[in-house]
Parts: structure tokens; C-alpha cells; sequence
């Protein structure tokens, strides 16, 4: 017998319009009645492999122990792998697809202990399609684990340095007075966290110096480093670390994804500005945002 779980968090993309979650969680109940249910989330964008890595490797610092079954699986039904993932010394194991959706957050916790693929059929339903792997493989295997049933049971061991990585961007710090990146996340207030750190910033920046914010393809927009939305004007445009440490394109109550018409995977740059034509409240560096041209009504979130 293995490791005993009291919780299962899900997070996947199905929406609640449909049955597709709370049939998942019945087959966990079924199957495993003591255990708790967390609904991370089932709002990750369709089809989002990125979007749903990233949601998780945010969230996951915050996790109880147990087991976390991630779904986002436009390759189901195909020859990608389904996998259970332990971590942490057996605290948790990660279940779902084998797509880039599950690496960042087995790399955060240290790495895969042990990996299998979910290929024993004692441990799934049967299917009637090909196209519900939530109900018939991950949620059954999630449900078992739970119930001691050891990792080596669940199928054939999966070397841990063959899974699939994710594609998440880094930012370009080579250039001169400059960082390139990318807008990771939008969030639902529209504030637009980057794939840039504070400490990148303060090493492009020095003491309060003034730098400009520039998506690749657009035009410049002032704003400044601020720590708290409540400091911005009217109309201004802001850059706060954000609740996980990342930097963030923000407005005060409304939404900068609106105001500079940005969205996820936008390239985007921070400039430092030498002309001294910047201007800003005290304690804050100014910077330009540059707004995307291809992109010129608000993007869905």
C-alpha cells in the first residue's frame, strides 16, 4: 500500500456550463468517499496548455498535500501519455496529460520523484468514447491514490526527464538599457502580469530612475513603478510586484488589459528613458507602455 490522500484539487478547462466536473467529482466520491474536493479552477481559456501551467505553478505553493488533477487536453484520445507524477518525498502527485501542462509545478516542488503512466486498466472505467480521459482515467486514478493503491500500480514507470516541458517564455536581458518579455496572464480586474521580475527592473533602473514600457509592436504610454493600485491617478498607468512577485501592468480600478489593449503571449519592453522627459510622483519611476497595434479592442480573459 502507498501514501493515503484526504484531498484532490482540480483544475482544468471545462467550464461549469456542462456535467464534465461534477461528474468527475462523482467518480472521486465514488470511488474514494473521505476525500475533499478543491475547485482550483475550470476557467483556463480552451485548449490552453500555457495558460493552465501557468495557473497551476502560480497556485501550487498554496496547495494542501494530496493529490492535484490537472486537465487541459486538446491532444486527448491521441498517443500523448497520461501520468501520475510524485513530489515532495510522496506529499503529492500531479495527474494528467503528458503536454507541458504539468512540468512548471513538478519543477517548482524540487521535481518528479517517480512518474508512471496511467495505463492499468483496473484502475480506469471504461471508456464509451475516447474524449473524456477527466472521467475515465485521471479522475479514477486520483480517486485510488487517495486510497493507498502505490504509484508502481497505475502502470509502467516513465523515466522522470522524459516529460514533456512547458513553453514558457523568459525574458531578454542582453540588450543595452532594455528587458524584453512577455505578458503571461491576465487577470480578471485586466491587470497584466509579466514574465518580468522586480529585482530584472531594478537592475535595468538603479535608484528611481525612469524607464519606458514598450509592447513590441505598438505605441509608448507612460506609467510608473508604483506599489499599490491607490497610487495611480486618472488615466495612469502603473507597474506593481504583484502577489507573486512578478512585475504587472496595472491601472487603479479599471483595467489595464483594456487601456493598453494587451494580451496574453504580447511581447512587450522595458526601456530605460535617458531623454529626461518623463515625469512622476515622488518615490516613482516613470515609464512608457507602447500598445499593441494588432490587437485594438480588449482581449478575453
Amino acid at each position: 500500500m502507498g501514501r493515503r490522500y484526504d484531498t484532490v484539487t482540480l483544475l482544468t478547462d471545462y467550464g461549469n456550463t456542462d456535467e464534465f466536473v461534477g461528474v468527475m467529482k462523482a467518480v472521486v466520491r465514488d470511488i474514494a468517499p473521505h476525500v475533499t474536493t478543491i475547485d482550483l479552477t475550470h476557467e483556463v481559456p480552451p485548449y490552453d496548455v500555457r495558460a493552465g501551467a501557468l495557473t497551476l505553478v502560480r497556485s501550487v505553493g498554496y496547495l494542501p498535500e494530496g493529490v492535484v488533477v490537472a486537465v487541459v487536453d486538446p491532444g486527448v484520445g491521441t498517443g500523448r501519455r497520461p501520468l501520475a507524477i510524485e513530489v515532495a518525498e510522496g506529499a503529492g502527485v500531479f495527474v494528467g496529460p503528458d503536454n507541458g501542462l504539468l512540468a512548471p509545478a513538478v519543477a517548482l516542488l524540487g521535481g518528479a520523484q517517480r512518474a508512471v503512466v496511467l495505463d492499468n486498466p483496473d484502475y480506469r472505467l471504461e471508456a464509451l468514447g475516447p474524449t473524456f480521459d477527466g472521467r475515465d482515467v485521471f479522475a479514477p486514478a486520483a480517486a485510488h491514490l487517495c486510497n493507498g493503491v502505490d504509484l508502481s500500480e497505475f502502470g509502467e514507470l516513465a523515466d522522470p526527464a522524459s516529460l514533456m516541458p512547458a513553453a514558457v517564455p523568459l525574458p531578454n536581458t542582453e540588450g543595452e538599457g532594455v528587458i524584453t518579455g512577455q505578458v503571461l496572464w491576465i487577470d480578471h480586474f485586466g491587470n497584466c502580469q509579466l514574465n518580468i521580475g522586480p529585482e530584472e527592473l531594478d537592475v535595468l533602473t538603479g535608484n528611481d530612475t525612469a524607464v519606458r514600457v514598450t509592447p513590441l509592436d505598438g505605441t509608448p504610454r507612460v506609467a510608473s513603478r508604483v506599489t499599490t493600485f491607490s497610487e495611480l491617478g486618472v488615466g495612469a498607468v502603473g507597474l506593481v510586484t504583484d502577489a507573486y512577485g512578478m512585475l504587472a501592468l496595472v491601472c487603479d480600478r479599471r483595467s489595464a488589459a483594456v487601456e493598453l489593449g494587451l494580451g496574453p503571449g504580447d511581447d512587450i519592453a522595458l526601456e530605460l528613458i535617458t531623454d529626461g522627459q518623463s515625469s512622476r510622483a515622488p518615490g516613482a519611476v516613470a515609464v512608457a507602455v507602447t500598445l499593441p497595434t494588432h490587437r485594438p479592442s480588449a482581449p478575453e480573459v
